[in-house]
């Protein structure tokens, strides 16, 4: 079960997402949707990445005693400044300010793992590797700040070597960590992101009312959303992980690295709702096109994710690939035909399909079981 200081830290990442999806949702209401996707994920990835390790690694070691607590206050610090560093990241490509948040959360880490490595002989190697890498990584960070990288190379090799410290860490030893409470976090943290995209949609809708435009446009959009947002839930939380991952602990990182996608497709919805609110209420000249795929496309990642990470993981996985996949690509489908069809149509034929499945879904669970 989720301690309170979990919980205490999850709220420090409210404010990241928040931070990241209105960045996006700004890029996309000025057109600036593709430029914006990769500055988009790669400040997503430091968020997801930092709350991981620190999710994975409280399953294992979680003492919650005073020094952990400090060291815990001290992450929560460099999420907050991460926060403030999404901004010019996203917008600019100015990295300072998102590598010293990182940096502050990472060194607490390591301090965690390095502490865990004195006081747990059995677990040592594969503490003090895990605290090595993970300095050593974040000196390389340090190090691409005073290199030009306009195609994002370096990122995507440190990144690259960010995911190869746990498999590397732990060919000396597995950590203890704990399958109903890893399924657990990640389930807390896709309910953070669902709200965010209430949040997200919320204050277009506000927007619209406080200047007068609100009709029946908006609401519209705000039920459609509200609709779509409720399926996906509902899809997400179909099946508990915890036992698939407690019989195949060995596809743990394939089920943990692959939620990087289904995150960060659920604070992408937020951003794609958010934008269009502002168009229905008139606020923004972007295409119906843009929107519409600035929805569609997440909501697919989403899709194929959830089927593609669950399949292998779960002995009887009540999603099935002929309902999810096709209805995945008619999700896209609906997102290109947005300008004949209209925003408020393609939101909320969208959030219609993902129903389909939910109810599709559930319709095959019950016959199932009377058979």
């Amino acid at each position: 079960m989720s301690s309170p200081l979990e919980l205490l830290f999850d709220l420090t990442f409210v404010v990241a997402i928040a931070q990241v999806a209105a960045q996006l949702a700004h890029s996309i209401a000025e057109g600036h949707e593709l430029s914006s996707v990769f500055p988009y994920l790669m400040a997503f990835f430091a968020i997801w990445w930092a709350w991981m390790n620190f999710t994975w690694f409280a399953s294992a070691y979680d003492t919650d005693d005073v020094p952990y607590r400090l060291l815990t206050m001290l992450q929560m610090g460099g999420v907050l400044t991460l926060a403030a560093g999404v901004g010019p990241a996203v917008a600019d490509q100015d990295y300072r300010t998102i590598t010293i948040g990182y940096a502050i959360m990472r060194v607490a880490l390591a301090a965690q793992w390095l502490r865990a490595g004195i006081e747990h002989p059995e677990g040592r190697k594969t503490a003090i590797r895990y605290a090595g890498a993970v300095v050593v990584v974040q000196l390389l960070w340090w190090s691409r700040l005073l290199l030009p990288d306009p195609f994002g190379i370096i990122f995507l090799v440190l990144a690259a070597m960010e995911l190869s410290i746990p498999p590397w860490a732990e060919r000396t030893g597995r950590t203890n960590w704990h399958p109903h409470h890893i399924a657990e976090r990640y389930g807390l943290f896709t309910i953070i992101l669902l709200g965010e995209s209430v949040l997200a949609a919320t204050a277009g809708v506000q927007g619209s009312v406080n200047t007068g435009d609100a009709g029946w446009p908006l609401i519209g959009i705000a039920v459609s959303g509200l609709v779509l947002l409720f399926a996906l839930w509902w899809l997400y939380f179909l099946e508990p992980a915890g036992g698939g991952l407690e019989a195949k602990r060995h596809l743990s990182f394939l089920w943990g690295y692959g939620h990087y996608g289904i995150f960060a497709s659920l604070a992408a919805i937020g951003a794609a709702l958010e934008v269009a609110v502002e168009m229905a209420g008139h606020h923004t000249e972007v295409s119906a096109s843009a929107v519409g795929l600035a929805l569609a496309v997440p909501v697919a990642v989403f899709l194929g994710l959830l089927w593609g990470l669950n399949a292998p993981l779960l002995e009887r996985n009540a999603i099935r690939p002929v309902v999810i996949l096709p209805a995945a690509a008619l999700v896209v489908f609906v997102g290109l035909a947005a300008d004949a069809l209209g925003v408020i149509a393609a939101v909320a034929l969208i959030a219609l399909l993902c129903a389909a499945v939910v109810a599709v879904t559930l319709l095959k669970q019950a016959r199932a079981a009377h058979a």
